[in-house]
């Protein structure tokens, strides 16, 4: 995708093909390492999932509910990387009892906009 005021190398297309030359093989690796350090980690994509279902944000408590198997302390970390990686907004409020609420970034939209086209291509090419 591409950002206001930044371009990106789109890989080019060749007959049905993907052509990777023109391209440092060792600068798409790190690159790749660095997504994946964000992306990969339990529970992170599934994170993701009920934030680009709703325009609204998410509270914590629904996090919570819909990811069973997750100990508070899994989900705490995993929204905190998140956060420091501007993918998610945290806002806290001063209620008693404590409301948080998440939202996507800029950031975290395209983020999920890529994810979502991965999901669609695995859709595509999957053989169930």
């Amino acid at each position: 995708m591409e950002t206001k005021g930044q371009v990106v190398n789109r890989l080019p297309m060749y007959k049905n093909e993907c052509s990777f030359e023109g391209y440092n093989a060792a600068i798409l690796m790190k690159e790749t390492a660095k997504i994946r350090k964000l992306i990969t980690k339990r529970g992170t994509l599934e994170m993701l999932i009920p934030l680009c279902c709703s325009t609204q944000p998410v509270r914590y408590k629904v996090f919570r509910q819909l990811l069973k198997g997750f100990s508070s302390k899994t989900l705490a970390r995993r929204l905190k990387e998140l956060e420091k990686g501007e993918i998610l907004e945290r806002q806290a409020y001063n209620e008693i009892p404590p409301r948080v609420e998440y939202r996507l970034t800029p950031k975290g939209q395209e983020l999920v906009e890529s994810v979502i086209n991965l999901l669609q291509w695995m859709r595509k090419w999957s053989k169930s």
